[in-house]
């Protein structure tokens, strides 16, 4: 089977990822805790893209189950060995590309997370109407999305290319916050938020809400 490329990055660097200290902790804290506040100890938690499992494993304590799916192999070993190393017992883990989110059926979760994603896919808008679709009506959409969209997005996207063919970074989409936000709302999500939580401008930490009536079909 051919390993995609995607894939083959980042389990090339998973060692000295999992090794990399939070970029601004601070502002991981404060999207942290929006997160738990809208947890139920009843719920299930899906973290789509979840790397070695920083996230859904500080996420599983408020949670009844959880899941976490990436698309490197490797990530998702290092993710094993830190809920093992914890004592998580309710987090699955799934080595896995995101893709249409096929493993899992419709209003499954309560929560689903996106975290530092939706930005290196080729179809964000796919993954985010499969998140929808998993998102039990009322549920919960999270996401934290680099959006380098906007005057300085062509000078990002050089350097980003620059540094793909040099393998040194993976394959990023230039995005920008309006097209992320349209995109959340083409898929179905309402009450789409965008709190301040003292991160980087260009990355937009966002929550939106499934409707607790199916809405679309009266489109």
């Amino acid at each position: 089977m051919t390993t995609h490329p995607n894939a083959r990055f980042w389990d090339g660097i998973a060692e000295r990822y999992a090794k990399k200290p939070l970029p601004n902790p601070a502002a991981t804290a404060r999207k942290l805790a929006l997160t738990r506040d809208r947890l139920r100890p009843t719920d299930r938690l899906l973290d789509v893209g979840c790397g070695t499992g920083s996230i859904v494993l500080e996420l599983a304590p408020h949670v009844a189950e959880a899941h976490g799916v990436d698309i490197s192999r490797n990530m998702i070993a290092i993710a094993h060995r830190k809920a093992a190393a914890v004592g998580t017992a309710n987090v699955v883990f799934h080595a896995q590309p995101a893709g249409t989110l096929d493993a899992f059926t419709d209003a499954q979760f309560d929560c689903v997370c996106a975290y530092n994603l939706l930005h290196l896919l080729d179809d964000s808008a796919a993954l985010l109407q499969a998140m929808y679709r998993v998102t039990v009506p009322g549920g919960t959409l999270v996401t934290s999305t680099a959006c380098l969209g906007g005057p300085l997005g062509p000078l990002f996207g050089g350097f980003l290319a620059v540094m793909r063919w040099l393998g040194k970074a993976p394959r990023v989409t230039v995005l920008r916050r309006d097209e992320l936000r349209a995109a959340v709302a083409d898929a179905g999500f309402v009450d789409i938020e965008t709190p301040d939580v003292g991160d980087s401008a260009q990355n937009v930490f966002l929550m939106a809400r499934k409707p607790r009536l199916e809405l679309r079909q009266f489109r």
